[in-house]
């Protein structure tokens, strides 16, 4: 049961290779199993592929199903019509096209394989290639953020320096009367006269101006500090709601990415595998002698070629014979002094009644 499922999967037909020999049957089974396999390596090979796209189980299983059905059918089709010739040459310029499908089907299988078998290094390397965008990220977003929040810090700094201005000049009117009162200056006189009670004033003033100004500058600074905050915090918001989208970059294109970013010596390898595997069938085919079911196969195809061109030639030869009888006999008629007074009769009846006919329509006309 298992050999005539792998036969039907070989492509072959069973009814010739009941009559054949055991070995014979072993052969094309053997083919069977190898496209049967194939299809099925394709099925998983898919599926693991699709997974990585869809994130579903039963999606990436039910198309994982349909194209290996197709790699199945395909490969059926291509290892069936090979037809056994008596030169290798022209059974290999046969099998070219099919060759180079093969090769084809060979990288679409063996991709998704490689990227589960060398899942680890490829997420390593994913890894990375995250980490690079999340640091160029934040950079690209600081790059809108930064100049603000510099802006924002300058003028924090200029309203600082208002202040310390301020402090400055009210210290130094500070040591100005304190220098009059001890007679160190100014006036240099020793005592609080006029001359130090005026400039204590200014003093006095100048520190009320400073008080206000501190005061002042501090609710200033207190809502650029807020600004800023506010624009740390969407920073960070941005950053945070851009971060998944990052995450997310484990995609099948990614993913082949990576793996092409990996030493190139195990995938080729891998890759051969595949290829060995998928041209296998027709290999085997077109290295197998030529056996009993391809002779019987060959005479049934040739026997039908040879009817259906007898029977072309028979119409052929009928249709001669028949158009060279009908010339001759309508010749032999064309000869009879009967016929000729007969059709010269109804030749003349039918003018008469054209004639009458065209008469009577003028009549009626007039």
């Amino acid at each position: 049961m298992l050999q005539q499922f792998f036969i039907t999967c070989s492509g072959a037909d069973s009814e010739i290779l009941k009559t054949c020999s055991q070995g014979e049957q072993n052969k094309y089974a053997g083919i069977g199993a190898t496209v049967f396999f194939t299809a099925v390596m394709a099925f998983i090979a898919s599926s693991y592929a699709l997974y990585t796209v869809f994130d579903t189980v039963y999606t990436a299983v039910f198309f994982g199903l349909v194209w290996g059905l197709l790699i199945f059918n395909l490969d059926r089709f291509i290892v069936s019509t090979i037809k056994k010739q008596d030169r290798f040459s022209s059974e290999l310029l046969q099998a070219a096209p099919r060759i180079i499908l093969a090769i084809i089907i060979a990288v679409v299988i063996s991709k998704p394989l490689e990227m589960k078998i060398f899942e680890k290094e490829i997420n390593q390397v994913l890894l990375e290639q995250k980490n690079e965008l999340t640091l160029a990220n934040k950079q690209q977003l600081a790059q809108q953020y930064s100049p603000k929040i510099a802006k924002l810090n300058q003028d924090i700094a200029l309203l600082k320096q208002e202040i310390k201005v301020k402090e400055t000049a009210t210290n130094a009117l500070y040591d100005t009367y304190i220098s009059e009162a001890e007679g160190r200056a100014g006036t240099m006189l020793l005592g609080k006269g006029p001359v130090y009670e005026e400039k204590r004033q200014k003093h006095d003033t100048a520190l009320e101006e400073l008080s206000a100004l501190k005061k002042t500058n501090a609710q200033k600074i207190t809502a650029v500090e807020t600004q800023i905050a506010a624009l740390d915090s969407e920073y960070a918001t941005v950053v945070k709601e851009s971060q998944p989208i990052i995450d997310g970059f484990d995609g099948l294109m990614a993913r082949i990415n990576a793996l092409g970013e990996l030493p190139w010596f195990p995938s080729f390898f891998i890759f051969l595998l595949f290829l060995a595997i998928e041209t296998s069938p027709i290999i085997a085919k077109l290295l197998a002698p030529k056996g009993a079911y391809d002779l019987k196969l060959e005479d049934e195809e040739t026997a039908l070629k040879t009817w259906i061109d007898q029977k072309v030639h028979q119409r052929q030869q009928l249709l001669t014979t028949d158009t060279s009888l009908n010339e001759k006999i309508y010749t032999e008629i064309s000869e009879e002094e009967a016929v000729y007074a007969y059709k010269k009769k109804k030749a003349e009846e039918l003018m008469r009644l054209q004639a009458d006919a065209f008469h009577d329509m003028q009549v009626k006309s007039l």
